[in-house]
């Protein structure tokens, strides 16, 4: 099959590679299609993931496909189902596990990270990590189950009551998911911080109250013009810059969400006495727990859209373009197309 395998910093290649024969409890996905993620782009550049990687390794988590085979004891999957696949397989073993925090699993299995992913022809996964995808969903948007699944988390963790006023700083893919979901969780208000003109557009559109352009307004006054109160911010860049900037913009008591992936070696000078005075709860959200299968109802229902903030679709020949030109980026979620 064909795969892009990535050998180290800024080495991948589009290649042939072998099938693995199946083990009984797997499924072989034949993949219609896999998002690019930021995550995709920092292990491009050399860094880790949410887990280590050690190539070779064919990137790739956020993907879709048809089941083409399945294992002698698999039970609930047959071979034709539209399916989404959650990267994340825990052992249920550890202290973790045991103790309803397998997100952070010891022994943690990411395909795309610890394992061969989704930029390639096939995927196998357990069982327990595919689910059946409605028919009214399309194969690109059961791709985008992943990233939303790791939103709801965070919007979870955001615990946003009706009536709060939220801003999100960011307006790339998982900006506008948070904003989306931040309405569906009562937020009477979303603001979205966002430099490109289109991006705030699409905000508009898709529910934002209030949009600003952070490198040409004063954001501080016009939230100060706009609402009495921000209850929560979540930082959806991975900059260190914004997310200073989420401290000082966040409201008395507001909840802080660092949602955005900087690179490891990242930091930023903080004033405990901000954090002090407005009594703020700094937040963080490490992948999916147990929201891949809400990903995929709420996709269902309609609740939020995902269609218009995939930009572009291209070929598994033009993967290296995705990862590394500016212009993909600037315009939103890039699906890898492989069949």
């Amino acid at each position: 099959m064909k795969a892009a395998v990535y050998y180290g910093p800024q080495n991948l290649k589009v290649e042939e590679v072998p099938n693995r024969e199946l083990k009984d409890n797997e499924v072989r996905v034949k993949v219609k299609y896999c998002g690019v993620c930021g995550t995709d782009i920092h292990i491009y550049n050399g860094s880790d993931g949410a887990f280590e990687v050690n190539p070779p390794l064919i990137p790739g988590h956020e993907f879709s496909g048809v089941v083409a085979e399945v294992g002698s004891q698999v039970k609930d999957i047959k071979v034709g189902d539209k399916v989404s696949v959650d990267p994340n397989d825990m052992c249920g073993e550890c202290y973790y596990c045991k103790n309803g925090m397998q997100h952070f699993c010891t022994n943690t299995t990411g395909i795309g990270t610890t394992v061969d992913g989704g930029f390639a022809e096939y995927v196998i996964a357990r069982e327990k990590q595919v689910y059946k995808v409605p028919d009214q969903l399309t194969y690109i948007e059961a791709a985008m189950a992943e990233p939303v699944s790791c939103c709801i988390h965070g919007i979870d963790l955001c615990n946003i009551k009706l009536g709060d006023t939220v801003l999100v700083l960011g307006g790339g893919p998982i900006g506008i998911i948070m904003l989306q979901l931040a309405k569906n969780a009562g937020a009477s208000t979303v603001i979205l911080s966002e430099p490109v003109k289109e991006k705030r557009m699409m905000a508009e559109e898709l529910g934002a109250d209030l949009t600003v352009n952070p490198l040409e307004e004063d954001v501080e006054a016009v939230l100060a013009s706009n609402c009495r109160n921000v209850n929560v911010v979540i930082e959806c860049v991975g900059n260190i810059h914004t997310q200073k900037e989420a401290i000082r913009l966040a409201g008395k008591g507001a909840a802080v969400m660092y949602f955005g992936v900087n690179l490891s070696g990242d930091s930023f000078a903080m004033k405990p006495d901000d954090i002090f005075r407005k009594e703020l709860r700094l937040l963080s959200s490490f992948i999916n727990p147990y929201t891949f299968e809400r990903a995929i109802q709420v996709l269902a229902s309609g609740q939020i859209r995902v269609d218009c903030i995939v930009a572009d679709v291209v070929p598994l020949q033009m993967i290296k373009d995705a990862l590394t030109k500016e212009e993909y980026r600037r315009k939103g979620k890039v699906m890898i197309q492989m069949s």
